[in-house]
């Protein structure tokens, strides 16, 4: 898949990209010639997380775009603002919005603590919203403007609603907004998609569960998410707009039918959400 110069002084702003999902895109992005403006709250080392947003710039730096990092929390609206205005007084404008930042608690209701509940509403969904409605205004200019969200399939078996409620009324309505956001601006030509994984991502969510060290050897790079977000970036917005994609399937349309360079085994594990038993590309 060459998409080598497509998004050359295209600005994206992506949120939570100090590590995993958010910094595979990242640096794909700056490896196609894009500018990127990183808005994460992780400025100094965490015991349990890798990376800060300044190791993100350098990493970014070193793939060949430009990077500027904004510390702050995507549940501040002075903080969004001040990341989105860093982009248009840098770089001129913005093209790409990611919504990548992202929290996850899958405890019982009964056992889940409304800090908890409260935390994953705020990041998730207000988080969303408020990156999304900045960038609007510049996205609007732009010639081919995008608006990815990581969130999944809204995905009504009783199963996923009832696996972990609150967490998936999170992610659901990152969903749902992504998807009214694309019914929205579709005259204004601003595309707005979602983005899945088929299958578990190493990413230090699932490193850091009881059982990590097993879950990472049966799931796949960041770098499958990174090559379908390029891949949907790269489309024309008017013709790519208001789907919740599935990297593999995004792959295998562009011509990438083997994905067992991503890891994750034989037999990678499905992420929530998807009902599916069987992988794209898996080996047989």
């Amino acid at each position: 898949m060459d998409k080598q110069g497509l998004l050359t002084d295209r600005t994206m702003v992506v949120s939570g990209a100090s590590r995993g999902i958010g910094l595979a895109i990242a640096i794909a992005a700056a490896g196609q010639g894009a500018n990127v403006v990183l808005l994460a709250k992780t400025a100094e080392p965490h015991p349990r997380l890798q990376g800060t947003v300044h190791t993100a710039v350098a990493e970014i730096e070193a793939a060949g775009g430009k990077a500027i990092a904004v510390v702050g929390d995507v549940r501040r609206e002075e903080d969004v603002v001040r990341a989105v205005e860093t982009a248009v007084e840098h770089f001129g404008g913005i093209d790409i919005c990611v919504n990548n930042a992202s929290a996850i608690a899958v405890e019982p209701t009964e056992h889940l603590s409304a800090k908890k509940y409260d935390l994953m509403q705020e990041i998730n969904c207000r988080g969303t919203f408020l990156l999304t409605k900045a960038c609007l205004p510049h996205l609007r200019k732009s010639a081919n403007p995008h608006v990815l969200t990581i969130a999944p399939p809204v995905n009504l078996n009783p199963h996923w609603l009832g696996a972990h409620p609150a967490y998936t009324l999170s992610k659901y309505g990152m969903a749902l907004l992504a998807l009214g956001v694309a019914a929205e601006y579709a005259e204004a030509g601003v595309a707005s998609n979602c983005l899945w994984p088929e299958t578990y991502i190493a990413t230090s969510a699932v490193s850091n569960m009881a059982d990590g060290d097993s879950l990472l050897s049966s799931s796949r790079s960041p770098q499958i998410m990174a090559d379908a977000a390029v891949e949907i970036l790269s489309r024309p917005a008017r013709e790519a707009t208001g789907n919740c994609y599935i990297d593999a399937e995004v792959l295998a349309e562009a011509g990438v039918t083997d994905l067992s360079g991503y890891g994750g085994g034989d037999r990678p594990i499905i992420d929530l959400f998807l009902d599916r038993t069987q992988v794209v590309g898996a080996r047989s």
